[in-house]
């Protein structure tokens, strides 16, 4: 692929967008984030606070423990400490760097001030809003479709910025076209990529995701799932899933480490590199070998996510699964034609895991989609795949895809609902 084509730039400018740094689960410091910026438009400390928030960021954060609160879990402590301590200007960082002077004043302001949770009628599945007020004073920033898609502002009946939540971000202009995105070019890509335009940014997410991985197997961090799996045996496959689960648990389960995140998620992140990297050092390859490796594996992932959306009840780490398998199928010398059947094989197999919220359960999660990610590359390196016919499998891997895709947006809405519906019960 020629550096200077508009397919080559696209790509890495996508992977520049996505393989960014969060410090917590998403959802949850998506809402930090509109809370912080919502009180900095109001210039002053709020004493009432109001979340409206659709259901899939509800469920989304009820469960997960948020960073620098003290152990709190949920909506409320995730606006609070947004309000009291967040840096506004640091997106998906904004409460990285609380002061121990505001983890001390955390418990009482949360006490003092009420958080008022609403539901958010709305087509978009991400979206919230946040009003702050103060006396005859208030603030509103509203979040939609994206976790730090800003689409409006407004303070004392004022709009101070506005824009269509509706409106896809590459058709503002403000993001490349994943339309873009081809098993075929993403092969393309890895094998061609001159890699000092993303060596910065797979070093990142090298450095970064296996820290908190690390972190989360040395201590005690939701259901441990990935000290259980280690107990079970030393194999390679064994330590790819298990210090991806272990990084989720970590990451889900309040441990202030940053992880590099793939498609808005800290759990597609951690699955679409951990493995990758795992098998990796194994197999005794060069770091450059890695790093091609990586751009399969988060290209792809990210070509499966753009048919499905941020948010769906279809468990993100399925695609990511899918992703690393076909990651370790190109450092064991796979073409184009094992990466695209390998990552066939293994949605056929888990495709209809659902998305239940983030919580601990989503390491064990990780975990069975990196072994089918795994299962559907020696799948295929034993003559054995699944053909167009074999339920939603279809002539052609593009075509595949989008049936996969369709199936997860579309499909499994009602079936949203209804998680979304026991959950908030």
């Amino acid at each position: 692929m020629k550096r200077d084509s508009v397919l080559y730039q696209t790509y890495v400018d996508i992977l520049r967008r996505e393989l960014v740094c969060a410090m917590g689960c998403t959802e949850p410091i998506a809402l930090a984030y509109c809370a912080a910026k919502a009180r900095s438009v109001l210039g002053e400390l709020p004493d009432q606070i109001t979340v409206e928030a659709s259901g899939n960021i509800i469920k989304n954060v009820k469960s997960v423990v948020v960073p620098n609160t003290g152990g709190r879990r949920g909506i409320a402590a995730a606006a609070a400490i947004g309000v009291l301590g967040g840096d506004e200007t640091a997106e998906l960082q904004v409460i990285a760097r609380i002061s121990d002077e505001t983890k001390t004043q955390f418990a009482a302001y949360i006490e003092k001030t009420p958080v008022e949770i609403l539901p958010l009628q709305s087509d978009c599945l991400l979206d919230m809003i946040v009003t702050v007020r103060r006396a005859e004073s208030y603030a509103k920033v509203r979040i939609a479709n994206e976790h730090t898609n800003i689409v409006l502002i407004e303070r004392d009946g004022k709009v101070l910025a506005q824009k269509d939540a509706h409106l896809k971000r590459n058709e503002q202009g403000s993001a490349p076209d994943y339309s873009l995105l081809t098993v075929k070019d993403v092969y393309d890509f890895a094998c061609t990529c001159d890699l000092s335009d993303v060596q910065p940014i797979l070093d990142r997410q090298i450095e970064m995701n296996t820290a908190i991985a690390e972190e989360g197997m040395r201590h005690d961090y939701g259901a441990n799932i990935g000290k259980v799996l280690l107990k079970t045996g030393d194999s390679l496959r064994i330590r790819a899933k298990a210090y991806a689960a272990a990084g989720s648990d970590a990451h889900k389960n309040g441990c202030e480490m940053p992880v590099v995140i793939c498609s808005g998620s800290g759990n597609q992140g951690l699955t679409a590199s951990i493995p990758v990297i795992e098998y990796a050092k194994a197999l005794h390859v060069g770091r450059d070998k890695l790093y091609r490796a990586l751009l399969i594996s988060n290209l792809i992932t990210l070509h499966e996510k753009t048919g499905i959306g941020r948010l769906s009840a279809y468990c993100g780490a399925v695609s990511a699964g899918a992703g690393a398998g076909a990651g370790i199928a190109f450092l064991h010398g796979g073409e184009e034609g094992d990466i695209a059947q390998t990552m066939v094989n293994a949605l056929a197999i888990s495709s209809g895991i659902v998305c239940d919220g983030a919580k601990s359960s989503c390491a064990a999660k990780i975990a069975t989609a990196v072994e089918t990610g795994i299962f559907g590359y020696e799948m295929y390196q034993n003559g054995q795949q699944f053909y167009a016919g074999d339920g939603l499998v279809v002539k052609g891997v593009e075509n595949s895809i989008q049936n996969f895709g369709r199936l997860a947006r579309i499909g499994m809405r009602e079936t949203d609902q209804e998680i979304i519906r026991m959950m908030t019960e």
